[in-house]
């Protein structure tokens, strides 16, 4: 083991790359949300081949932050528009797979000050609206809306950005926007959820639901009932956002090109244990009343395979978003869904 340690020091890679657990697999961490999906991968019901994983449950923000900063986790979750960032820039640290531990529709995202005058997402033009990251990945899929349903381009908008919550927020990933794109930074003493709440800016986009959002009046929802909203939108276009990807550190893929395949297979049979689990009606499984009818509305609305994985199942969903993300400026060149996922990830057998 000393050995290739040495070996891997010579060649400029981390020791991990050459680490070994029991029976020979390699020892790997794995960081990941704690969602019903991943439960069964990081629980330890379902293994990945090859792989001896110490698996870590942390928040999304923590997990992008120290893996675009300093590399911390050998598989992870990720923003999907920072890893569309790196790759356009051809500067990625990791190679992702079609597994998408985070989807969301965007219209619960969008909350506005009560005073202002807004009625419906076209009277944002020429508004202020905070966000805590220009290139966040909820962010994009927002943009994306306002421009392909209601005509108001991301230049028509002054952004402020800022601490959501906390003060002192910044952008994981450094990006060169278009010169029309007005961003303007929070005062330094000041979140965002309280300027909201004060009118010190007209709206707010954000994956979490700011604190001002507390039943006071305030602040509300831009759309009355977002999930009407939502449905709407899936059945004209068939779109269902992808927020996250996950990824495998590149030089472990270089070392290892079996290894995305096997992350991809266990990452599905996790995904297919969870719902096996939330099938079964004998017993609630998720601590909420009518969730067996809500599986039902949304097995009616988005397919049964609802939450699915893979490139050709959500290919239309990726181009969706890699067109906005370069339209927006935010990638330095049109990135393609094939180059943008390891080739070994595109296709599965089947039995």
């Amino acid at each position: 083991m000393n050995d290739l340690k040495r070996i891997a020091g010579d060649i400029g890679a981390p020791a991990s790359v050459f680490e070994v657990g029991f029976m020979g697999n390699l020892r790997l961490s794995v960081a990941v949300g704690d969602y019903d999906r991943t439960r069964p991968l990081v629980d330890g019901e379902v293994q990945i081949d090859g792989v001896e994983a110490v698996c870590l449950r942390l928040s999304p923000e923590e997990i992008f932050f120290r893996a675009f900063r300093t590399q911390d986790f050998d598989i992870c979750e990720l923003s999907m528009s920072s890893t569309v960032v790196k790759i356009a820039n051809g500067d990625c640290p990791y190679v992702p797979i079609p597994v998408f531990p985070s989807r969301a529709f965007r219209h619960t995202s969008i909350y506005i000050n009560t005073s202002k005058n807004i009625g419906r997402p076209e009277d944002l033009r020429g508004k202020r609206i905070g966000l805590g990251e220009y290139q966040l990945t909820a962010n994009v899929w927002a943009r994306a809306l306002f421009e392909d349903e209601y005509g108001v381009k991301p230049s028509e908008i002054e952004w402020v950005r800022g601490g959501i919550e906390e003060l002192g927020r910044i952008e994981k990933i450094s990006v060169a926007l278009p010169p029309d794109i007005r961003i303007t930074p929070a005062p330094a003493d000041k979140t965002l959820s309280q300027m909201l709440a004060d009118g010190e800016i007209d709206a707010l986009i954000g994956p979490r639901m700011p604190s001002s959002f507390n039943g006071d009046g305030r602040v509300s929802w831009l759309f009355e009932d977002p999930t009407a909203a939502a449905e709407d939108y899936f059945r004209r276009t068939g779109v269902f956002p992808i927020m996250h990807i996950v990824g495998i550190r590149r030089e472990l893929v270089d070392a290892n090109p079996w290894l995305p395949a096997s992350v991809q297979k266990a990452f599905e049979a996790s995904k297919a244990a969870c719902m096996r689990k939330l099938s079964d009606t004998s017993a609630t499984k998720v601590t909420l009343p009518f969730v067996e009818e809500q599986l039902q509305r949304a097995r009616k609305l988005l397919g049964a395979d609802f939450w699915s994985y893979g490139v050709e199942a959500n290919r239309k969903v990726l181009e969706t978003f890699l067109d906005h993300h370069y339209r927006q400026g935010l990638s330095s060149r049109r990135v393609s869904v094939d180059e943008l996922f390891h080739p070994s990830t595109l296709a599965a057998a089947k039995i």
